[in-house]
């Protein structure tokens, strides 16, 4: 008796998560909602962590959309925050033990305007001891519990736009636009040291990633509340991750080629040698095959195939 192939479930899902769980966890109760009689969806991550305090924007890759996981993570993002001032804690968020207390010194929305200009462009920042980052195999949040701190090194981050609005005296609302590896609990503790005193997040929200936005993504309770069908379809096609580089149109021959990993004449397709090297997608009659790296010899090299 012939056995049934599941077939496997391939997109992109904006999640807008909750508070209270990890990310990881997202995506394990993302993947049961897609799983079905009829389509497996085992095969399935995120494209960059949230804490579990955080909330918004965690777009999920299924199927052969992992393949192109890497875009998402490397892609800026924004925020939303919230920041208390005059109390520190270990965790940096208002998850953690209150370690510290300064007192807040008064501040207009002027200061905050000068202040939020100065953070502004490529820095260095140390990750904080409860992250994610592995040192010696082990994470860093589990050496934290323990109550061991590590050396950590700093790593280059680029804030590229902030807003910093003042709510009370000791209360600002901030948002963010900034490069990959940014962590905002450290850009908040920051902040709160250049104005002479202590703080730590109480809300946290991602609003972007790259070109997806929180308006356009689902809670888990939405999508329970879906049919079957109704979930697939909310499902991004695999390249929208991959959408503002350049599209190269292949013939069946060169489709051929590509899906066996052959590289190709890059001057033949394009009718001239490339300037620089450079990330394209490739296409068959409007089917996304995948990616390829262009060199400036003429070297067209598939990196990323498909296997629909």
């Amino acid at each position: 008796m012939a056995h049934s192939t599941k077939k496997i479930v391939s997109g992109i899902l904006l999640l807008n998560k909750s508070p209270g769980m990890t990310s990881h966890s997202a995506v394990s109760q993302a993947k049961r909602l897609f799983m079905s009689a009829d389509f497996d969806s085992k095969k399935a991550g995120h494209t960059g962590t949230l804490d579990p305090m955080a909330t918004g924007l965690l777009p999920i890759c299924f199927g052969e959309a992992t393949k192109l996981s890497s875009f998402g993570l490397d892609a800026d993002k924004t925020y939303r925050a919230t920041i208390q001032l005059g109390r520190k804690t270990d965790t940096g968020d208002k998850e953690g033990q209150v370690i510290d207390k300064k007192d807040v010194l008064s501040f207009n929305q002027a200061d905050l305007d000068a202040l939020a200009n100065v953070f502004l462009g490529e820095q260095m920042q140390v990750p904080p001891m409860y992250s994610a980052l592995k040192q010696n195999g082990k994470k860093l949040y589990e050496l934290a519990r323990e109550g061991i701190t590590v050396e950590r090194l700093p790593r280059q981050i680029n804030i590229h736009q902030l807003i910093l609005q003042k709510i009370s005296g000791d209360e600002i609302k901030m948002q963010t636009t900034c490069s990959k590896g940014t962590y905002i609990r450290v850009l908040a503790e920051s902040i709160a040291e250049k104005l002479g005193t202590l703080g730590h997040l109480t809300t946290l929200e991602r609003i972007k990633t790259g070109g997806f936005k929180i308006d356009d993504a689902l809670t888990l309770d939405e999508l329970s509340a879906l049919s079957f069908q109704q979930r697939l379809d909310v499902l991004l096609p695999v390249d929208t991750l991959v959408k503002h580089l350049p599209k190269i149109d292949l013939t069946n021959e060169q489709a051929i080629r590509v899906r066996l990993g052959q590289r190709l004449n890059s001057y033949q397709i394009l009718n001239k040698a490339p300037i620089h090297e450079q990330l394209v997608r490739l296409y068959n009659r409007e089917l996304f095959l995948g990616m390829a790296r262009i060199y400036p010899e003429g070297r067209l090299q598939p990196i990323r195939i498909l296997a629909f």
